[in-house]
């Protein structure tokens, strides 16, 4: 897998949220695919964490259509 494009450190990470929620049933987003827990402290996440938190999600994202 590539770096992530949010990695740079100048970078702010936005939401990812897509207003399309709706949690399987491993409690990943079908949306974004955050965690339930990476949703609820989202806000309180450094811009670090919100860059890992980006890259899982395009982890989760690629493994989910690749089955």
């Amino acid at each position: 897998m590539t770096k992530s494009n949010f990695s740079s450190a100048s970078e702010v990470a936005n939401s990812p949220c897509v207003r399309n929620c709706c949690l399987d049933e491993k409690d990943i987003c079908m949306g974004c695919y955050r965690s339930l827990e990476e949703i609820l402290n989202w806000h309180q996440a450094s811009d670090d964490e919100k860059n890992e938190i980006l890259t899982l999600c395009q982890l989760r994202k690629h493994r989910r259509y690749a089955l």
